[in-house]
């Protein structure tokens, strides 16, 4: 029987490294961090919060911590490379659950701030979520963004040798859509996790940018995973189904039942309480017609309490998301047989509830 199990963390310490590349043919410089397995000196010191690498999301918020250690010694090899993108207002560290397990799993993670659209941006009143100027710039600018840390990551540029051969891309939200986006002008990218992804057409707004900007003429036929999330406030559920509907190659979406847009970011029940509270605020501040969005968004949004733990949606995003980058750019039999199995059996067996498309 095989022993492979993708949903455990795997057995090389974590490190990571910050870097700032700049883009000369746009003049444009973004931070970038990066994941990645670390020498057995530092076994253990990546699970210790003693020794784990902690950073601001937000100036003066105070730290946060993740399952890796800053400046950790590299391990000698040739690793394959994932790059991750946030979401909108969101931040490069967003989901270090997943980037720090791949790397323990002998992955590289790459993930960069998508500059003017991050979390310090929203809060200060730069690139709001409703200026059509400010999605028209990062529908152009995020593709490139990827493509870039791609280049950079192939050059050496961190340091680590990764394998030219064995490139994929995740992403949340704006960043699942630059997933999808990226794969119709680089030919690099061998598989995709698009996580609860923005651009599926709506029936009450079938013309959204985010939705006909995406054509799925993709370089290569890209073997992709979807996983999104069965209550998503932001980015509901019909927007799945047609993203699952138009994407022309291979591809699986599992649904997390239970589950709202959140659940795909560090502390899930937090971040998620935290969003609705905002949006309370907001809706209290408006006037009555302009708020009546906000309060039907809000009036389906259950408080985390209600919804499935956040430690059930890490797990099915480590396992499952491992086992198909294992699949597509490993050609482990072992993981090429289990996404090819029931997967709402698998994740069954995980105690997770989900349902396919």
């Amino acid at each position: 029987m095989s022993k492979y199990d993708p949903f455990k963390r795997g057995p090389d310490p974590v490190g990571t490294q910050q870097f700032s590349w700049t883009d000369s043919n746009r003049n444009h410089t973004m931070p970038v961090d990066v994941w990645y397995p670390a020498t057995e000196a530092h076994k253990g010191q990546d699970l210790d919060p003693k020794t784990q690498a902690g950073f601001e999301m937000i100036p003066g918020a105070g730290l946060s911590y993740q399952q890796a250690v800053e400046n950790a010694a590299p391990k000698k090899d040739r690793f394959p490379l994932v790059v991750f993108s946030h979401g909108f207002g969101g931040e490069r560290r967003q989901s270090t659950f997943f980037c720090t397990h791949l790397a323990s799993h002998g992955y590289v993670v790459a993930s960069m701030d998508h500059v003017g659209n991050t979390t310090t941006d929203m809060l200060s009143g730069e690139g709001a979520a409703g200026d059509p100027e400010v999605i028209d710039r990062f529908i152009k600018s995020r593709p490139l963004d990827a493509s870039f840390v791609i280049d950079e990551m192939l050059r050496g540029q961190s340091g680590l040798e990764v394998d030219a051969e064995s490139v994929a891309m995740a992403g949340h939200s704006f960043g699942g859509w630059t997933t999808l986006k990226t794969l119709e002008s680089d030919g690099r990218i061998k598989a995709a996790l698009p996580l609860a992804p923005a651009g599926g057409k709506l029936d009450l707004d079938p013309e959204n940018v985010m939705a006909t900007s995406l054509n799925f003429q993709f370089k290569r036929s890209v073997p992709t995973l979807f996983i999104v999330a069965d209550l998503d406030s932001i980015l509901p559920l019909e927007g799945m189904r047609d993203l699952h509907s138009r994407h022309p190659g291979p591809h699986s979406t599992v649904v997390l039942q239970n589950a709202d847009h959140f659940h795909f970011n560090d502390n899930i029940e937090q971040t998620h309480d935290g969003y609705q509270m905002m949006l309370a605020g907001m809706a209290e501040g408006m006037e009555a017609e302009s708020r009546h969005g906000l309060e039907e968004m809000l009036a389906k949004m259950k408080p985390s309490s209600e919804l499935v733990p956040g430690a059930h949606a890490y797990r099915l995003i480590n396992g499952l998301g491992l086992a198909h980058f294992d699949a597509e750019l490993r050609g482990d039999p072992d993981a090429t047989s289990m996404m090819r199995g029931d997967l709402v059996e698998i994740a069954g067996k995980q105690g997770i509830q989900v349902e396919l498309l």
